[in-house]
C-alpha cells in the first residue's frame, strides 16, 4: 500500500476523530483524473456514474452508502476522502439531468457524450458494445476531507 495514501487516511481519521474505520478503496476518476479530482476537491463534483457490467466482469462489489473512498489525482496522490451517500442502478438513458449535473462536468449533453465515449472504449476491451440502455451505477457522495 502507498504510504502517502495511508498517511492521508490517518490524517483524515485524526482530523475527524474517527477510529476503527477503514476506507474501501483509493482510485482515480475516469479518463481525466486530475480535472475530476480537482472538481471533487472544490466541491463541484458530488456524483459519479460507472458501468454496472464492469463490476460484474471484474467481480467487484457495488459501492454502498456509508463507505469511504480516497480520491487520487493523475499521479496517484491522495487529494480527498469521500463518503458514499446513495447508490442507484438504472439504465443510462434514464439518468436524470439533475444527477448528470451533480457530476460537475458540464451540461447533460456533455455528460452523455463523455460517458458514451468512455463506456464505448472500455467495453471494447471485453468485446462488448455500448448500448444507451446499459445499466449504470449512479453514486452520490460527499467530500468529507479536507474540509
Amino acid at each position: 500500500m502507498n504510504n502517502r495514501i495511508q498517511q492521508f487516511w490517518n490524517d483524515f481519521c485524526k482530523a475527524t476523530g474517527q477510529e476503527g474505520i477503514e476506507y474501501k478503496d483509493a482510485f482515480q476518476f475516469g479518463a481525466f483524473p486530475d480535472r475530476l479530482a480537482d472538481l471533487v476537491v472544490k466541491g463541484k463534483k458530488t456524483a459519479t456514474t460507472s458501468g454496472y457490467v464492469f463490476y460484474e466482469l471484474e467481480k467487484e462489489p457495488i459501492p454502498k452508502a456509508g463507505e469511504y473512498y480516497i480520491v487520487l489525482d493523475g499521479q496517484g496522490e491522495p487529494v480527498a476522502v469521500i463518503q458514499i451517500q446513495s447508490v442507484e442502478i438504472v439504465p443510462m438513458n434514464e439518468v436524470t439531468e439533475e444527477f448528470a449535473l451533480a457530476e460537475g462536468e458540464g451540461d447533460y449533453r456533455s455528460w452523455w457524450d463523455a460517458h458514451e465515449k468512455f463506456f464505448t472504449e472500455s467495453l471494447k476491451e471485453y468485446d462488448m458494445e455500448f448500448s444507451p440502455d446499459m445499466l449504470v451505477v449512479c453514486e452520490r457522495f460527499k467530500k468529507v476531507y479536507p474540509k
